[in-house]
């Protein structure tokens, strides 16, 4: 259908996991496929992974690099380095779930030996510029699909509601569900499909690399219209407008935007799937689309010469573009009695390739005259060169691949006295938790703040923002203006601020967005220079408290949990952001509030009760500490919950023990 590469998931791993993924001899025919077709394969391990899983995944990497696919996608980052050992001539390519979305963020990837970056799919054209600009990484952008309200691998959404993590590849898109907010739809966490295909020029121009479809779990039809059209957009032809109608009517939510590349947020970005979508898929519609992939698409060009010589036997050789080649004998000759054999009767039947992937591009013959030669053996011959041709084409030297044992995971050696860090976003620090392990306020407070804060003898740190688009130098000002007021303590949330937070001396503190899971990824944070780390709270507790390392960790034991970071504000679906301040609320179909915090260029999406784990502390053994998260309570609020986890006070009614005890599928 023109797709020059695919990625597939197997059985295990995947982020879509309730996809009819791969069995391992369908990845070797798969495998085997697109090779011969000259379409590289590159297989998805990009989920976070468990500490007793890590040894299966590597079993299913070795396995696949044996065949071999042409590269992997990661999200977790203990596993990356793990493959980065075992198979270093493998491309490794970080998943979008990675939340690469900054400068910094994708030339630490390219150091650590990624070779592309799927880049988070809310960056605008000239945010992908800079990026580009800022490292020879290949980038690669989604260019048509289903846009997440969430940036991705930073929702919790899902987990939180119904133990199903999209981070584990195992997503209930409650995104698509009723969730409002003043003067909104009714549906203002559900955005239109994403589609900037007609801009493939554009991006291409801003140093993309690979324009990326995304297509699972949606029927052949969709995907066949969708590859049409990009291949279209990327051989730099018009997009037949009739195409282009039929892939909206196969799959939209109230048709298409772009508005993330053109920096127009709003309303026009948001989409259900409504009736009339689902009705213009018709029959009709979807049987021309099946047009599309009822004949195998013949790209690859072959070169025939044939003998055919008195007395000896015929021969067909064949060369394909890539200097495969192939020869096949026939029977000797005949007189000819009436129709001599002839080029222009070779080539007729030597073009018959239908139902391959060849097309005779070239017949070199070399014919004796007066002689004869039946067709079946033409066609014969042209089947069996082919036949070589393809496998030739399929077959292909395993990649070196070593023997890597992960990391054991075992009860960490924590410290004997558990240290209490507290976080706010806001600036206002009570007087009862100055004296706390760290106190984390926001990067952007004003310096003239922090200097007061130092003065009190707070312990102080500032959390770098988790969403950074567009603003990498002035957050990078911001952390060198901290560092000179005196600040040595930074707390990180992703790649693209940990990379920044390494240009200072400051002490790094990786935060619970990084999505750390397992011992590998412990151990990948201590290479890289943090302190510490806050264990992703989607982990139970006893699933924490098994994971090994040196490194110090910790959990959350308080707070509203970020459910959701997004750059499209649901307000914007409603009444708008200018009157909306820093705060407000979203409310799903039964009335229950979620809180909104907004920084004026990302807004988290708050759980609608706190994790409180004041009374069950002795479950946080193995953890080095614990964090207190406060975000839109109040300073009475937040003095109240600080005494009652200091005294164990069991809490009282709307509260959660979040994943502790559940966990995640």
């Amino acid at each position: 259908m023109g797709a020059d590469a695919v990625y597939l998931g197997a059985e295990q791993f995947s982020a879509r996991a309730g996809a009819q993924n791969f069995s391992r001899q369908e990845l070797k025919e798969a495998v085997e496929y697109c090779h011969i077709r000259n379409v590289r394969v590159y297989l998805a391990v990009n989920t976070l992974l468990r500490d007793p899983e890590l040894k299966t995944a590597l079993s299913l990497a070795e396995y696949a690099a044996s065949l071999p696919v042409d590269g992997f996608i990661v999200q977790d980052v203990g596993f990356a380095s793990l493959l980065r050992e075992a198979a270093p001539k493998i491309r490794l390519h970080a998943s979008t779930q990675m939340s690469v979305h900054t400068p910094a963020g994708a030339a630490a990837l390219y150091d650590a030996g990624f070779s592309r970056v799927v880049l988070s799919r809310e960056l605008s054209l000239e945010e992908i510029k800079e990026i580009h600009n800022a490292s020879p990484i290949e980038l690669e952008v989604f260019v048509h699909g289903a846009l997440c309200m969430s940036v991705s691998g930073q929702c919790y959404f899902s987990a939180m509601l119904g133990s199903r993590s999209g981070n584990r590849g195992q997503c209930a898109q409650p995104c698509r569900l009723p969730f409002s907010v003043e003067g909104g739809t009714g549906y203002d966490l559900s955005l239109k499909d994403y589609s900037i295909v007609s801009r493939l020029k554009e991006l291409e121009a801003a140093g993309v690399a690979s324009a990326k479809i995304e297509g699972r779990m949606k029927r052949p039809e969709y995907v066949a219209a969708a590859t049409a059209v990009c291949r279209y957009a990327a051989d730099g032809k018009e997009i037949p407008e009739e195409l282009a109608q039929k892939l909206e009517a196969v799959f939209s939510r109230s048709g298409f935007t772009d508005g993330y590349l053109t920096g127009e947020l709003g309303r026009g970005m948001f989409g259900i799937r409504q009736k009339e979508d689902v009705e213009a898929a018709t029959s009709d519609v979807l049987k021309e689309l099946r047009q599309l992939y009822k004949d195998e698409k013949q790209t690859i060009p072959l070169d025939f010469r044939v003998e055919i010589h008195k007395g000896r036997p015929a021969a067909l050789h064949g060369k394909d573009s890539e200097g495969h080649s192939a020869m096949a004998q026939g029977p000797a000759p005949q007189r000819a009695e009436t129709l001599a054999v002839t080029e222009a009767r070779c080539l007729e039947q030597l073009q018959k390739t239908g139902g391959t992937p060849f097309f005779c591009r070239r017949l070199d013959a070399h014919i004796d005259p007066g002689l004869s030669l039946p067709v079946a053996e033409l066609n014969q011959m042209r089947r069996a060169v082919v036949e070589s041709l393809e496998k030739q084409r399929g077959q292909r030297r395993p990649a070196p691949f070593s023997t890597v044992a992960p990391p054991k995971g075992e009860n960490h050696q924590a410290s004997k006295k558990q240290k209490l860090r507290v976080w706010f976003e806001h600036d206002r620090v009570p007087d009862c938790m100055k004296g706390c392990d760290l106190v984390y306020v926001p990067l952007s407070t004003p310096p003239q703040r922090l200097e007061e804060l130092l003065n009190q003898e707070v312990n102080l740190a500032v959390h770098m923002p988790r969403g950074m688009f567009g603003r990498e130098d002035a957050v990078r000002r911001q952390l060198a203006q901290a560092e000179e007021i005196g600040v040595s303590h930074v707390w990180v949330g992703n790649l693209g601020a940990l990379a920044l937070a390494q240009e200072t001396d400051m002490f790094i503190h990786g935060g619970f967005s990084l999505n750390i899971f397992n011992t590998a990824s412990v151990e990948w944070c201590e290479d890289n220079g943090l302190s510490d780390v806050e264990l992703s709270f989607e982990l139970t507790a006893e699933q924490a408290r098994r994971i090994g390392g040196r490194l110090p960790r910790g959990l959350i034991a308080y707070g509203r949990l970020p459910l959701m970071l997004t750059r499209n504000c649901p307000n914007r679906n409603g009444a708008g952001c200018s009157g909306c301040g820093e705060a407000s609320s979203l409310k799903d179909r039964k009335g229950v509030s979620f809180p909104m915090i907004c920084d004026h260029i990302c807004t988290q999406i708050l759980n609608s009760v706190p994790l409180e784990m004041e009374d069950r502390k002795s479950d946080f053994s193995g953890m080095d500490f614990t964090v207190l998260r406060f975000t839109v309570e109040n300073s009475v609020e937040s003095e109240e919950k600080f005494h009652a986890f200091h005294s164990g006070q069991a809490p009282k009614d709307g509260f959660t023990r979040g994943l502790y005890y559940r966990g995640v599928d």
